[in-house]
């Protein structure tokens, strides 16, 4: 169940940088509010999750899994670039993610 916490905490964390985005630095109301609750969300289900994971795997976990999905919203639906390099690089992050999962012994 942590795990799972943890994979929702991780969605939510792109949510949230999703929503600041387009906040456009909390100046319009309903994005701000979006990114504010996603990102309290996101703050409670990590700290449920830890009960039971490594500080620092759940942490990196988490950044982990807001770091790749902010990538590819970025890609997706907001235009930004797909470079080789960039894709290399979140691949480099899966990798850890899961290296990290593997050997936590949870």
């Amino acid at each position: 169940m942590s795990w799972f916490l943890l994979l929702i905490a991780g969605l939510l964390e792109v949510a949230w940088a999703a929503g600041l985005k387009t906040s456009e630095s909390f100046t319009r109301f309903w994005p701000s509010v979006f990114t504010v609750v996603t990102a309290l969300g996101s703050f409670a289900l990590l700290a449920l999750a830890m009960r039971q994971l490594p500080l620092g795997t759940a942490y990196a976990v988490w950044t982990g899994i807001g770091a790749v999905g902010a990538f590819m919203f970025g890609v997706v639906m907001m235009g930004e670039a797909l470079t080789l390099a960039r894709v290399a690089s979140a691949s480099l992050i899966v990798i850890g993610l899961v290296g990290l999962k593997l050997s936590s012994g949870h």
